[in-house]
C-alpha cells in the first residue's frame, strides 16, 4: 500500500521560509517521478514543482527561484524549499508520486493527505 507522508506545513509571514518534506513508502522510490502540487480554495490542483528519478527537476513559473526541489532516494523522501514566500502561496500542498512510465500523469499516481501552508501579509 502506497502511503505519501507530509510534513513541514504551517503559519509564515510574507517573506518568510518554510521546508516540506514529503516520505514515501509502499513503492519502488527510485522508479517514481516525485512532485509537489497545491490547491487554493475554489482553484485547481496544480503543479508547483516535480523531480525524477535522475533529479531532473521543473517549477512552475510562479516559483521558479523561489523554490526548490530535492529528493533523498535513500530516505525516500523529498523536499520542497520555500523561500521569499508570498500571500499567493498560501494553499493546501499535496506530495504525488507517479511511476516514470506514467511521469506527466500525475493522478495515475498517489497523493499524500496534504499540509496547509499559510502565508500572512
Amino acid at each position: 500500500q502506497v502511503q505519501l507522508v507530509e510534513s513541514g506545513g504551517g503559519l509564515v509571514q510574507a517573506g518568510g521560509s518554510l521546508r516540506l518534506s514529503c516520505k514515501a513508502s509502499g513503492i519502488i522510490f527510485s522508479d517514481n517521478v516525485m512532485g509537489w502540487y497545491r490547491q487554493a480554495p475554489g482553484n485547481s490542483r496544480d503543479m508547483v514543482a516535480r523531480i525524477t528519478p535522475g533529479s531532473s527537476t521543473a517549477y512552475a513559473d510562479s516559483v521558479k527561484g523561489r523554490f526548490t526541489i530535492t529528493r533523498d532516494n535513500g530516505k525516500s523522501t523529498i523536499y520542497l524549499q520555500m523561500n521569499s514566500l508570498e500571500p499567493e502561496d498560501t494553499a493546501v500542498y499535496y506530495c504525488n508520486a507517479v511511476h516514470l512510465r506514467h511521469g506527466h500523469f500525475p493522478n495515475l499516481g498517489s497523493w499524500g493527505q496534504g499540509t496547509q501552508v499559510t502565508v500572512s501579509s
